[in-house]
């Protein structure tokens, strides 16, 4: 499969990545980090144009994420929860940590596979308005574009460890910088009401 990804990549480039990035992001089973690492390694070897490659993993995680945020917002959760069954526990999951998280959990769930994937279902079924899911979205899927295509860049003709095993440190290491954003929203916000 790698292979063939690796095909892919260096025949058509940009157009595949963007695809696969909207529809890997919107819930298709797509390796997304290591298509990323892949391409991001290719632009080392010379094999992709760097700018292109860039715009295209951005620009399809971000229209991914927002084409999940419009089916949340004008389908509702009821509405998914009953067609995808199968993704039950996710959705619940993902509810539950928007409660606990907000919207930080959209800017780290990126780095959370299958997380990423109803991150912004959930928000746009009624916890977030848009203006606030853009803040938290934009910018994390742009930095999460960043770090998969830079660790394929760095790693080389080694990306598929790499991206292998950075999988499960960077859902860790998420899932720590938002509990720490949200223990400090906590502590602020008990700061305030005392203040009040």
């Amino acid at each position: 499969m790698e292979a063939t990804l690796a095909a892919w990549l260096v025949r058509y480039g940009a157009p595949v990545l963007f695809l696969a990035q909207v529809f890997g992001i919107f819930g298709l089973p797509i390796p997304d980090e290591l298509l990323l690492t892949m391409a991001g390694a290719l632009v080392a070897r010379g094999l992709l144009p760097g700018s292109p490659v860039l715009a295209a993993a951005i620009a399809g995680c971000l229209t991914g994420i927002t084409l999940s945020y419009a089916l949340g917002r004008f389908v509702g959760i009821r509405v998914i929860h009953a067609i995808f069954r199968r993704h039950q526990r996710a959705m619940d999951r993902t509810q539950a940590w928007f409660r606990r998280f907000g919207g930080w959990l959209l800017a780290f769930g990126y780095f959370i596979p299958g997380v990423r994937h109803v991150t912004a279902i959930s928000a746009g079924s009624g916890c977030l308005d848009y203006a606030a899911f853009a803040g938290y979205a934009y910018p994390g899927g742009a930095f999460w574009c960043l770090v998969f295509l830079g660790l394929g860049y760095y790693a080389g003709d080694r990306w598929r460890e790499v991206a292998h095993a950075s999988r499960s440190h960077f859902a860790v290491a998420a899932l720590v910088v938002a509990a720490a954003f949200a223990a400090y929203s906590l502590v602020r916000m008990t700061a305030e009401r005392r203040r009040a």
